[in-house]
């Protein structure tokens, strides 16, 4: 089931010699993850065509890769290297918490469509789509993406855990995404529904006759727990079904291929693909063509985060970071480091925030522009809160800076701040500046501030970012981190520190693919020596060297290596007694992701996401996805390692590869303290080695804390949540304690009693205001702490909807009211010349929430409407005979769509176009069949034909044949098909 735009399978494991999956509807390719990764590349190439037709230019990817296809969907006008990490991450993120649901939602039948619990089923698909919009629509993205994963696994188990298709129906159930219309001819709890199986295992036509002849719908049954079922009614089956063995024997499920159900699984799995791009389709609808690519990752990678002290000794930095943004915003513009989200946090005391996000940058310019710097008059400021806003409202594995010239007053959030560092891979690096009014206001006896900044530079180092220390008149030079930084292709090369500092020499590889190389020291009473490939040196007091500049500013050394570097091994000796840092960093497309995994049973068995910190005493596994310059088959993996930052110690782990880029690492001794990821390879583009490392520092821990997100959250209501504490190690009281950053009351128990080696379970409530928007998203954190000395403690980090209840449930009715045109000729050339318009009524019913959008995504042309607050609202779209077909696309308020999708006729000249004749451009072209056949003939000259045929895709078939035979010089002619009866041919 694999895309043939772009392969991309996230993983297809093998267990103890069975082959599994994340969360297999059926074994080889057809697992959830495949069916899912299907129909989103083939979703998200749609999109990106047709955007691309609009602005009036190719789609046309130069090859497989998840680089390439976002390159294509960015446009190639943008210049630079394009990273596909957020595109894959996105993927990745969609895939796990899909697999998940096995682990989850094991024994709950709604979530699987088990029991017949069809009405439950639908209520978790639909209350789920309502959240996803709503998180869209608030650019939400991260909590829609594991939203959509988990309600297309249960969309997509519909089909293999019930008999539809044993029923012969080959398209989906449109019922089930549509909670307006009824679920229909249910077979009801009395109703017997199979016979039974014999050898207890899987029977063919399992069935009974007169289910499968009235058409009535059921599904299996499933128990691991207990045997129990209804009389006569079907079991789900396999071993781990218990009701299996009772009478009627057997199962029905689709899940595997086996010799008994080989067309019915098959049936399974194409109707699943087209059920979830159904649902995609409905989810684009609703989210725009542009919003519905950010919301599936397709982005440049470059995102500017600010965190900004605006008390009353700020103003100079509040300049600076004014400056900053607007070279970025003006230096950047049109090329592919030109940022995608621009999020602004200023905090004072006692206020911090709001977040200000937006992707104009004009937006951005004004709102940094309306800064002032006032109050101030004690030293703490709210930092920590403002920081804590700015890693839950922006995109994972962002870069935040913080502009401050105070210490933290809110510092009992450092562990919440260090949890979400590690959840979402984000760096934050400081810009910490000293004037008279801070040495004022430690005479009033605050703290010492070389000794409070300490906190700081904690949450650097955790984070793999940089505490800079300089005075307010130095700050511009020391800012150049932040225009470095600002790029779509940004990897780590080598990242160290030392505390105590000691004489070290640390090497690093440089490949081929790596530009604009940097390297950053953060410390004091510092020298260094950089030395080359070649051998050739230059120390940190050279400011102009012949391996690259040297800057120094406060206790930052930033060194830029000049362009024309040497690929192979440097080095870099450091000499000093005090604490420092080193950072090597480059641009390139070769990089990688990764998250640290967990095993879990059950009648599917699989991986699931580790949300805190990886469990102490056995081996860490990790599960590592490895972008390359062309795709993963241009890059070749030697090894992947843990690495401790501060210490010595480098532990390597064993590779498992899965194809396409995909690798399991299994550490079986994993380093104290805190660790990095390290990985090294080949370049095969230009076979030089790389290194490259991860930034967010990870540790492991003997407590374990779980808790499992199972629906939205309601304004003005009680959310609660249970959650579980486990531990390896000695019982006692732990510490409970939890956060979320929207302030939203809590209650939490202070303690939870654990047994040694055991666990317990308790519960929070979350109390939402009644007047918070549809669509917010909320991120908790939970942590546990150990009794003790050690302290051990573990987190949960995870994010929740705040979505308000749905009573619309019909989409927008769509009239087409007239068609005028004169006709549209067939030749190409004249197309542009004719005109014709489509006149369509749009209404939500007396009913509905009202029309709040109406947009077209097919077609150029020009839309225009009546007031969208009429109760009818009058649609028009004007185009010329170039672009013959249009679809219209209402939403109403509840965020339910509908369209309206047109194609005008062509008219034949036949003395132009007769058998064998030609049309411009070389090609001869089959006699055009007659009017009565309904075929439709476009030429699209962009460097090749396209020829659709509204007509059956036998016809179509027939036709590409007919092309390909009467050509001068005969070439291969590419078919698809959009629907049953609209395909396309492509000649290049």
């Amino acid at each position: 089931m694999m895309s043939t735009v772009l392969c991309m399978s996230f993983l297809a494991l093998v267990l103890s010699g069975g082959a599994w999956a994340f969360s297999p509807i059926g074994d080889g390719a057809s697992t959830h993850v495949s069916i899912t990764e299907k129909a989103v590349l083939q979703k998200v190439t749609e999109v990106c065509r047709a955007i691309a037709e609009s602005e009036g230019r190719d789609f046309t990817p130069t090859g497989n890769s998840a680089e390439e296809l976002v390159q294509a969907c960015l446009g190639p006008k943008a210049t630079g290297e394009v990273s596909a990490v957020k595109f894959k991450s996105a993927l990745n993120e969609i895939y796990i918490q899909n697999g998940q649901v096995d682990r989850d939602f094991v024994n709950s039948p709604a979530h699987h469509f088990n029991s017949e619990a069809f009405a439950l089923g639908r209520r978790l698909i639909t209350d789920g789509v309502a959240s996803i919009k709503a998180n869209v629509q608030k650019e939400n993205f991260q909590a829609a993406r594991e939203t959509l994963g988990r309600v297309l696994h249960t969309l997509q188990d519909f089909y293999s855990h019930s008999n539809w298709v044993d029923l012969g129906y080959t398209e989906p159930y449109a019922n089930l995404i549509r909670p307006d219309l009824p679920l229909e001819n249910l077979a009801d709890v009395k109703t017997p529904t199979c016979s039974d199986c014999a050898n207890g295992g899987f029977c063919s036509n399992s069935i009974l006759p007169n289910i499968l002849n009235e058409k009535k719908l059921t599904s299996g049954y499933m128990g691991i727990l207990s045997s129990a079922k209804p009389k006569g009614k079907c079991s789900h089956g396999g071993a781990a079904d218990l009701t299996s063995s009772k009478a009627p024997r057997g199962g029905i499920s689709k899940d595997e291929r086996r010799s008994d159900n080989v067309a019915l699984h098959t049936a399974a799995v194409t109707v699943a693909t087209t059920a979830t791009l159904q649902l995609l389709d409905d989810i684009r609808g609703a989210a725009g063509d542009n919003n519905y690519l950010r919301f599936m990752g397709i982005a440049r990678s470059s995102v500017v985060v600010f965190v900004i002290d605006t008390t009353g000794s700020m103003s100079d930095d509040i300049l600076e970071a004014k400056r900053v943004v607007y070279e970025i915003i003006d230096s950047k513009k049109g090329t592919q480091d030109e940022p995608s989200l621009y999020i602004l946090v200023p905090f004072n005391d006692p206020k911090f925030g709001p977040l200000i996000k937006t992707t104009n940058p004009n937006v951005m310019k004004a709102e940094i522009a309306n800064l002032t710097a006032e109050g101030g008059g004690d030293l703490p400021e709210m930092c920590l809160s403002g920081l804590q806003l700015a890693l839950t409202g922006a995109p994972a594995s962002s870069n935040i800076y913080v502009f401050t010239d105070a210490v933290a007053k809110d510092i009992e959030l450092k562990e919440t701040i260090v949890a979400l560092i590690r959840s979402t891979k984000s760096t934050v690096s400081f810009f910490m500046t000293n004037d008279g009014a801070g040495a004022r206001r430690r005479r009033r006896g605050v703290e010492s501030r070389a000794a409070t900044f300490e906190t700081y530079k904690d949450l650097a180092l955790a984070s793999g970012g940089q505490a800079i220390g300089v005075t307010k008149e130095n700050l511009p030079q020391a800012t150049d981190v932040i225009i470095d930084s600002s790029t779509s292709a940004l990897v780590i090369v080598l990242q160290r520190a030392r505390n105590p500092g000691r004489a070290e020499t640390f090497s690093f590889l440089l490949d081929e693919s790596l530009n604009n190389i940097t390297i950053y020291i953060t410390g004091n009473t510092i020298t260094f020596t950089l030395k080359n490939p070649a051998g050739v040196t230059q120390k940190q007091n050279e400011a102009n060297g012949e391996l690259g500049t040297v800057q120094t500013v406060g206790n930052l050394f930033r060194v830029r290596l000049a362009s024309n570097k040497h690929t192979g091994l440097w080095e870099i000796s450091m000499n000093s007694n005090q604490p420092y840092t080193l950072k090597v960093t480059g641009q390139s497309t070769i990089a990688f992701i990764y998250d640290f995994v967990e095993t879990f049973e059950g009648p599917h068995p699989g991986y699931a996401l580790i949300s805190g910190r990886p469990k102490a005493g056995m081996p860490a596994m990790l599960l590592v996805s490895v972008l390359g310059r062309k795709g993963p088959a241009s890059v070749k993996v030697a090894n992947v390692a843990l690495v401790t930052v501060s210490g010595l110690e480098v532990v390597g782990g064993t590779l498992e590869d899965m194809g396409n880029g995909e690798f399991l690492v299994t550490v079986t001794k994993v380093p104290a303290g805190e660790f990095v990821v390290l990985l090294n390879g080949t370049d095969v583009v230009s076979s030089t080695v790389f290194q490259r490392q991860s930034t967010t520092q990870m540790s492991v821990s003997k407590v374990t804390i779980k808790a499992v997100v199972d629906r939205s959250m309601e304004p003005g209501k009680t959310f609660t949540l249970p959650f579980t504490v486990m531990t390896d190690t000695t019982g006692g009281s732990y510490k409970i304690s939890a956060r979320n950053d929207r302030d939203f009351k809590m209650n939490v128990p202070g303690s939870i009693a654990v047994t040694t080696g055991g666990n317990a379970t308790g519960e929070l409530t979350i109390t939402v205001p009644a007047n918070t928007p549809s669509g917010t998203d909320v991120t908790l954190t939970i942590e546990a702490v150990a009794p003790g000395a050690t302290a051990d403690s573990n987190y949960a980090v995870l994010r929740l909807s705040v979505v308000s209840k749905v009573t619309d449930f019909t989409p927008p009715q769509c009239e087409v009211v007239s068609v005028s045109s004169v006709d549209c000729p067939a030749d190409p050339a004249a197309c542009s010349s004719a005109f014709w318009q489509l006149s369509a009524n749009m209404t939500d019913g007396v009913n509905g929430t009202g029309i709040a959008s109406l947009t077209h995504r097919q077609g150029v042309g020009n839309l225009t409407h009546t007031d969208l607050k009429q109760m009818v609202v009058a649609a028009a779209f004007n185009a010329s005979c170039c672009s013959l077909t249009v679809e219209l696309v209402a939403l109403d308020k509840a965020m339910n769509v509908g369209t309206c999708l047109y194609t005008t006729k062509v008219t034949w000249h036949h003395r132009r176009l007769v058998r064998g004749g030609v049309v411009p451009g070389r090609h001869k072209l089959p006699q055009p069949q007659s009017h009565k056949s309904r075929l439709f003939l476009q030429f699209i000259f962009l460097k090749k034909y396209i020829f659709t045929f509204k007509h059956t895709a036998n016809r179509a078939s027939v036709l590409k044949s007919n092309l390909e035979t009467q050509m001068e010089e005969p070439k291969p002619v590419k078919g698809r098909c959009l629907t049953v009866s609209r395909c396309i041919l492509t000649l290049s």
